[in-house]
């Protein structure tokens, strides 16, 4: 499941969220772009009572206000906003039709070809300052985390809670601290954990996390509680491996480091799970 999501347009932000398997808009945030309105929801409104046809292309999902809550929203998939801004005179018409395009057409390559959004992602934390090495087990945990949810809903476990417990399980075998013990340990606020683990850290997440994906298989769990027994074991494995690391090198391998110093605005591509 697709968070959602902010894009720029010449400077001003659209948000966007993933739905029914392509992007929907904010219409008016779209809006706003298009006629700097102080005033984009009357506008708006004033083009519905105009013409009541725009409804049926809407759909109303939640989007976060700049005070962080999530409300209904009016949305449209980029066949609908290109509808909605052919009834808006503006010099911006053309220009944004063709950003959209791209955007969508973006999406799609990247839903078919996995490498081209692990390019992206290499790039974004390269221009973050993150070293090859860093990239390299970032991106490896990322993959690895796809394959155990992929697991995980194949045997009938839910998103959502049972996924959060799932995943404070395997950490807490693993590192001894729940996924919010080990944030408050980096001085970590909303920020993603594994955006700021070190690449030891990063590798150990991925063994856990891996470990319990194969003796879940190994043991054919079903459901919620079967699969907590997996994470038990995946953890429990992985926080061995640690500590007999720990034990030869004469140090803990949790760190407090964080990269907080570093651009940490969120990352567009990977706030679809925020475990990822």
């Amino acid at each position: 499941m697709k968070d959602n999501q902010l894009i720029s347009f010449e400077g001003k932000e659209i948000r966007k969220a993933w739905h029914d398997e392509q992007w929907y808009f904010s219409i008016v945030d779209v809006i706003e772009v298009l006629t700097d309105s102080l005033q984009p929801s009357r506008y708006w409104n004033a083009i519905k009572k105009k013409e009541s046809q725009l409804f049926a292309i809407c759909e109303k999902l939640k989007l976060k206000g700049q005070d962080g809550r999530l409300r209904p929203s009016d949305c449209a998939n980029t066949e609908g906003i290109f509808r909605i801004i052919m009834s808006v005179p503006s010099p911006k018409v053309e220009p944004l039709k063709l950003w959209m395009a791209q955007v969508s057409k973006e999406r799609i390559e990247e839903a078919e070809n996995h490498e081209l959004s692990f390019e992206r992602m290499a790039e974004l934390y390269r221009a973050k300052g993150h070293t090859d090495e860093w990239i390299k087990e970032r991106l490896e945990s990322i993959a690895t985390r796809k394959r155990l949810t992929d697991e995980w809903k194949n045997r009938g476990v839910n998103e959502g809670q049972e996924y959060s417990i799932l995943t404070a399980t395997i950490a807490k075998g693993t590192f001894d601290l729940t996924p919010s013990e080990h944030s408050q340990l980096k001085g970590l606020d909303k920020q993603n954990l594994r955006d700021h683990m070190t690449p030891i850290e990063l590798i150990f997440t991925s063994l856990s996390e891996e470990s319990t994906r194969l003796i879940a298989q190994s043991d054919d769990a079903k459901g919620f509680h079967e699969n907590q027994e997996a994470a038990i074991k995946g953890g429990t494995y992985a926080g061995n491996a640690r500590r007999n690391l720990e034990k030869q090198i004469g140090k803990s391998v949790i760190s407090s480091e964080n990269f907080l110093g570093s651009d940490d605005k969120p990352n567009e591509l990977l706030e679809g799970d925020k475990t990822l």
